[in-house]
C-alpha cells in the first residue's frame, strides 16, 4: 500500500512538471516564454518550486567547504534563482497586460512568501559572512569591473537588506517588508480601479476633429457600449491612448 501511494506521488509529481510550462524546457525561437500553454493555475505550482529550488541553490553556496572565491559565492549567488526569475518576469508582464481579477488574488498568495523568501537570503548571516569575507578583500582579488560592481552590489543588498540588525530588529524588519509588499499590491489594485472607472465623454464632434475616422468608430462603439448612445467615449486604456501620443 506504501509503495502503491509513492507510485502514485512520484507520478502525479511528474505528470505536473510535464503540464506545467514554467517546469519544462521552452523549446521556442530564442526561449521566449510559450505564453499560448501558459494558464493561471501554473504560476502558484511553479512560484512554490522556484522558491523551494532556489532555496537548495543557496544552501549548497553556504555549505560549500572549499575556500571562498568570488566563483563559488558571488558568481554562484547571481545564477541562483534562475526559475524564479523567470515565473515572476512572466507572472508580472501578464499582470501588467492583462490584469484580472484571478491574477490580482495569486499576487495577494505568493507576494507575502516571496518577501520572505528575499528576506531569508537577504537576513541570512552565514551566506553573508562569504560575502563579507570576499568584499573586506577584494583589492587582492583582481576582479576585473563587472565583477567588482556585482561584489559591491550584493554585499551593500545585505547591509541594506538588514543582515546586521539584530535578532529582534530583524523580526521587525521582516514584519515591516510584509506589510510594505501588501500595501503595494494594494495601491495597485487601486489605481487599477481608477483608471478602469476613467472616461473621456464627447458629445460634440466637433472635439473630434483631427482624429483618424477608425479612432472616432471606436470610441462611438465604446460609448453605445458604455450606454452613451450618441456620443464617444475615451479611456485610460491604451486603444485610447494611442491617438493621443
Amino acid at each position: 500500500m506504501v509503495l502503491i501511494s509513492m507510485l502514485l506521488l512520484v507520478t502525479g509529481c511528474k505528470k505536473e512538471e510535464k503540464e506545467n510550462p514554467f517546469l519544462t524546457e521552452w523549446e521556442t525561437p530564442f526561449g521566449t516564454p510559450p505564453f499560448d500553454e501558459i494558464k493561471n493555475e501554473h504560476y502558484l505550482p511553479a512560484f512554490k518550486e522556484a522558491i523551494t529550488q532556489h532555496n537548495k541553490e543557496i544552501d549548497q553556496i553556504i555549505n560549500n567547504t572549499d575556500e571562498i572565491t568570488f566563483e563559488n559565492t558571488i558568481e554562484a549567488l547571481d545564477y541562483s534563482g534562475s526559475l524564479l526569475k523567470r515565473v515572476n518576469r512572466v507572472f508580472n508582464a501578464m499582470k501588467s497586460a492583462m490584469n484580472n481579477d484571478e491574477l490580482v488574488a495569486i499576487s495577494k498568495e505568493i507576494q507575502p512568501k516571496l518577501t520572505k523568501h528575499k528576506d531569508d537570503i537577504n537576513l541570512n548571516e552565514k551566506l553573508f559572512e562569504k560575502v563579507k569575507y570576499l568584499y573586506g578583500k577584494k583589492e587582492s582579488l583582481e576582479l576585473n569591473t563587472e565583477q567588482n560592481r556585482l561584489l559591491e552590489k550584493y554585499y551593500k543588498e545585505f547591509v541594506r537588506g538588514g543582515v546586521n540588525l539584530d535578532e529582534a530588529n530583524k523580526e521587525e524588519f521582516r514584519k515591516i517588508n510584509k506589510e510594505l509588499s501588501l500595501l503595494s499590491l494594494k495601491f495597485g489594485e487601486n489605481v487599477l480601479i481608477e483608471t478602469n472607472k476613467f472616461e473621456l465623454i464627447i458629445d460634440n464632434e466637433q472635439d473630434l476633429d483631427g482624429l483618424p475616422e477608425g479612432v472616432i468608430n471606436a470610441a462611438f462603439e465604446t460609448a453605445k457600449s458604455k450606454g452613451y448612445a450618441g456620443k464617444w467615449v475615451f479611456t485610460i486604456h491604451k486603444p485610447s491612448m494611442i491617438p493621443f501620443l
